[in-house]
Parts: C-alpha cells; structure tokens; sequence
C-alpha cells in the first residue's frame, strides 16, 4: 500500500497522456511471470528522439532479431514521459515494455516497484562496460534499473579571450582555489566568471557540484530517507565556497541558465566559463556564434590537488517496465541499444557515449570527422571529445537521487533562488530547502531524518 500511496503521490495535479497510455503492456506486474519469449514479441517503447536517429536503430535490431518488433511513441520531453508512466503504473495497465528516462528519475520507479531489476537478465556484470558515473546513478539497493544510453560528465568550459583578457591562463586552474583567484581576475574586467541564480534549471549543476564535493545532501535506504542538507562535511564545503561567490559578487546572481540573457550574456563574453554537462558544445555553438574559435573545454576543477574527481550532470537511459509481459525480449532492445551496435548509431547521431568502447574508440576523436572538425574549429582547433571522453573515464563517488526527484528540482528553484537574491544566506536557504524535501517524504510514506 506504501508503494502505491508514493505514486499516486508522484502523479498528483499531473494531467495524463491518455493517448500514449492507451497502448502498452496490461495489467499483470508479476515479473517472473512476464518474461515471455525472448525472441518474439512485440514491443512498444515510450521516449524522446533528440538525435532522430530511432528509426534506424529500431530498423537495426528488428533485422537483428527478426521476431520481435517495436512500435516507437515519441512522447516529446523526459518530462511528459515520466508523468506517462506514472499514470499508467497507478492505473495498472497501459504501461509500455521499455521505456527512456532521465537518469535521475529512475531510483524515482525503481523504489516504487516500477522497473524490472535488470540483474535477472545479467547486466549486473556489465559495469566495466560503461563509464562509472551514469552507471552509478541507475542503481539501486545495489541493484541497476536501467542502462545508461549516454553520459554527461561535468566540464569546464572558458572563453580564452575574456580569459586572456583578464590574465588568466584557463588551463592553470586545476583546484577551486584556483578558480576563486581567476573568478576576482575576470570581475575586474567587468565580466563574470559565470552565472549561479538558483533557479529549478540549476538543480542538476547543483547536484554535479556538490556530488564532486564529496556531499551526501540526502540517503535513500528502502523506506528510510535522511536530509542533510547543510552538516554534511561535503555540503560545508560546498556551502563555504559559494557563499564567498556570492559575497564578493564573483559571480552573476541575476541570469538563469538556459534564458535568453544567458545566451546573450554568453554571446558577447559577460559571462566567462561555464561548469556544465559535456553535452555543451552543441549548445555553446548555436548559442553564442560570435565567440566562435574563443571557447574552450577543461577538466573540472578539484577540491583536492592531484585528485580527478568528476561527477554527472544530466544522462538519459533505457529501463523495462514491470507491467510488461514482454520482458526478456526488452531487455534484449535496451541492451541492444545501450551496450550493442544501437549505442554505436546513437554516437554517430550525437549522443554523448556512456559506453567506454566508444569514447576510447580512434573515431570518437578523430578530429577530421566531418562533426569533430565543425566543434574543434569553434573551440579554436581544440580536440574536444578527447577532453570529453578522459573526463567520462574519471572516477566518481556513489551518488543517490531521492525517489521525489522532480519535486526536488522544483522545490530548489522556490528555495535556493533566496539566497542568489541576497534575502538569505545559502546555508538558511538550504536549510530551508531540506525541510521542504523532508516534508514531501514524509507525506509520501517514507520515514524521514532530517539533520
């Protein structure tokens, strides 16, 4: 009853896809039972198709397996495809055989017993495989829900002529002390070395961050949830550092990620560097043309010196629905897309590999590709996805996501903005923001410590 309560809880004042709901699996979430045959079936799989590259892959494996087929619903958003399945889980049918989600809103479905333990079927042994921090986030009680389609590490992106101008060597900055002197340098030009204004669009840089730091804001342990949002050593840390940003005004408090402001602050150098996912480039080009052959990337700064620390910000993957009756030959689909010739279809379309065969491949970074030399030549002749791919083979720590992750995001917006603001510290406004997560666990059944 506890589980059904968290997702009636998750679809509240969330209108229903009723059309994409419409097909689907029935109502039978007894996994054992619904394996069926691996090799036929027919599949019906809900996600977005960013690279347009679906079709061919679907094309690919149906003539890999000709006895199963797979009917694409294009439902737009990661959004939209998470309501979707939330709606059709609560009503017990409808529900798709596989289904692409944000990396972080998996341990969502998975603790809520909608998503198939994919160790059944053996990908519990393919760790190694992938890249360690889009691995990391699909797993739960030990356990991986998903496999990661691509891989978002965290970069340092700078523009090397407000760089210059300011006298600051971008490739110098290897710790946050560094970056703390580089970030008073770029002020006295009058630019800024980036932008922090706390809105919902900079939840996932947020968890990035502090995930570098070290941090455990909040633990997840099967009906247990501990909030810690401002005593844990790694949040201290991160708190600190960033409050003396913002005290010394180092840094943009005013400009949202992804406004048109950013854009245009971007475009004409106000703001300097970006620490941001490695899906960026794309973004940076279409977004600010005229500082094309001025950008570059680096690896993220460390807390540590000598250390290589990365952490995830962003990532997608593919899981199997519990209510499917089709769950062996979707495992087969989603392995087929992640970890065989599919993840290969996806790298070439545009996707930021998670798996370590292609970003150690000699293709990745070749940088006389047609798409390679187009991005290096923006980032002043850079060979950009081979800085990418050595930050994706970076360690990174273990890192969970609460089981509520959208109304996280929505809550830091509401919260964390009031100390960019200057009306509150950041360590007030996150106090006050583990309460508000605190108080949502509790009314979805779980048993709640905050600290």
């Amino acid at each position: 009853m506890r589980n059904v309560k968290k997702v009636l809880a998750a679809t509240a004042a969330v209108a229903t896809l009723v059309s994409i709901a419409a097909c689907g699996s029935g109502s039978d979430g007894n996994s054992s039972a619904n394996k069926g045959d691996a090799d036929k079936a027919e599949l019906v799989f809900w996600g977005w198709d960013s690279g347009n590259s679906m079709k061919d892959i679907i094309a690919g494996f149906e003539k890999a397996n000709p006895g199963i087929t797979v009917k694409f619903n294009n439902t737009g958003t990661a959004e939209k495809t998470s309501t979707a399945l939330s709606n059709a889980i609560a009503a017990g049918n409808g529900a798709p055989d596989v289904v692409m989600l944000e990396d972080p809103t998996v341990t969502q479905f998975a603790v809520t017993d909608g998503l198939v333990d994919l160790s059944e079927y053996g990908a519990d042994k393919l760790a190694d495989d992938f890249a360690a921090g889009p691995w990391n986030k699909l797993q739960y009680n030990g356990k991986p829900y998903a496999l990661p389609i691509d891989s978002g590490p965290e970069m340092f992106f700078y523009n090397k002529a407000v760089f210059d101008k300011a006298g600051v060597d971008g490739e110098s900055i290897k710790t946050w002390d560094d970056y703390y002197e580089a970030a008073k340098k770029i002020r006295a030009t009058g630019s800024y070395i980036t932008n922090l204004a706390g809105t919902s669009n900079d939840y996932q840089p947020f968890t990035a961050q502090v995930w570098q730091a070290g941090a455990q804001p909040w633990k997840v342990d099967g009906e247990k949830i501990t909030i810690n949002m401002t005593k844990d050593e790694g949040m201290q840390r991160y708190i600190k550092f960033v409050q003396k940003l913002i005290d010394e005004d180092l840094v943009d408090t005013k400009t949202p990620n992804w406004s048109d402001d950013w854009n245009r602050e971007l475009n004409d150098g106000t703001i300097a560097s970006l620490t941001i996912g490695a899906w960026m480039p794309i973004n940076l080009m279409t977004g600010a043309p005229d500082q094309a052959g001025n950008w570059r990337v680096s690896q993220l700064p460390q807390w540590e010196e000598g250390k290589e620390v990365s952490a995830e910000d962003g990532g997608s993957a593919l899981a199997v629905v519990k209510l499917s009756k089709n769950q062996a030959a979707a495992y087969k689909f989603i392995e087929y897309m992640t970890h065989g010739d599919g993840a290969q279809t996806m790298a070439d379309t545009g996707t930021f590999p998670s798996l370590k065969k292609i970003l150690q491949s000699d293709s990745f970074t070749d940088p006389t590709t047609e798409a390679n030399k187009k991005t290096n030549d923006y980032f002043g002749g850079q060979n950009v996805n081979e800085v990418l791919s050595a930050a994706a083979q970076r360690p990174t720590e273990k890192f969970q996501y609460l089981p509520y992750n959208p109304y996280a995001q929505t809550a830091y917006g509401d919260e964390v903005s009031k100390a960019y603001s200057g009306d509150i510290t950041l360590e007030q406004a996150l106090q006050n923001y583990g309460k508000k997560l605190a108080e949502q666990g509790e009314q979805q059944g779980y048993t709640v410590t905050l600290k």
